[in-house]
């Protein structure tokens, strides 16, 4: 399947995203994902995207849309794939669907979570990184054995400078100026999927599989 995974930060996606990639066998691409990597890097990609991340603005379309461009055609996305955190706006959207095309193929369908910006706020003050290995943590609902320290290695656990309270506001705001008219976009396909995100993780993402069926 080719799916598209939407929500606002924090709403859960990273989380679904893992189960859907175990349940149908499809690469998991997630744009922040790759940024991030060319960001530790100091890769030219890494740098450029870095001043808007950390703003909590969305990277550019041209350099947003060439690398998934280039990571769709890789042969482990031949029988489908899950993108999350991509496309975040219409130009994007429409810049997959003609890539797609291309391809003579098409997206199966379009997984919102729908999460409340309290529900948000709260969740994201409270998610904690590892800087060593990168395991993430939640005071919400996935704290760590001892407050400060990582359980896997034992490292230091930090806030993303893109959790911290102000980023997230504006990286709200930006979500739903931008990305929020996908919505009515992909409901005019027919392929739209609205799932609650503030419930227990395991039923949303029973709900998600449930929608899924009916796309297959």
């Amino acid at each position: 399947m080719r799916i598209v995974l939407l929500g606002s930060p924090g709403s859960g996606k990273g989380t679904q995203a893992s189960c859907i990639e175990k349940e149908f066998g499809i690469p998991h691409i997630s744009t922040g994902d790759i940024f991030r990597d060319n960001i530790s890097r100091n890769t030219t990609i890494g740098a450029e995207a870095k001043k808007f991340i950390e703003r909590g603005l969305l990277v550019p379309d041209s350099l947003t849309v060439s690398i998934v461009e280039s990571r769709l055609v890789e042969e482990d996305c031949n029988e489908g794939f899950l993108l999350d955190g991509f496309p975040r706006n219409i130009a994007q959207a429409e810049a997959l669907d003609k890539d797609l095309e291309k391809m003579e193929k098409k997206l199966d369908a379009v997984v919102n979570l729908e999460v409340s910006a309290e529900t948000i706020i709260e969740r994201m003050a409270g998610r904690r990184i590892c800087s060593d290995c990168g395991e993430s943590y939640n005071l919400c609902f996935l704290k760590p054995a001892v407050d400060g320290i990582c359980d896997k290695c034992g490292g230091k656990l930090y806030i993303r400078e893109d959790d911290k309270p102000e980023t997230v506001m504006n990286r709200l705001n930006v979500y739903k100026n931008q990305t929020f008219p996908l919505i009515d976009y992909y409901k005019g396909k027919g392929i739209l999927i609205s799932v609650n995100g503030e419930q227990p993780a395991d039923k949303v993402y029973g709900d998600i599989c449930r929608a899924l069926e009916r796309f297959k």
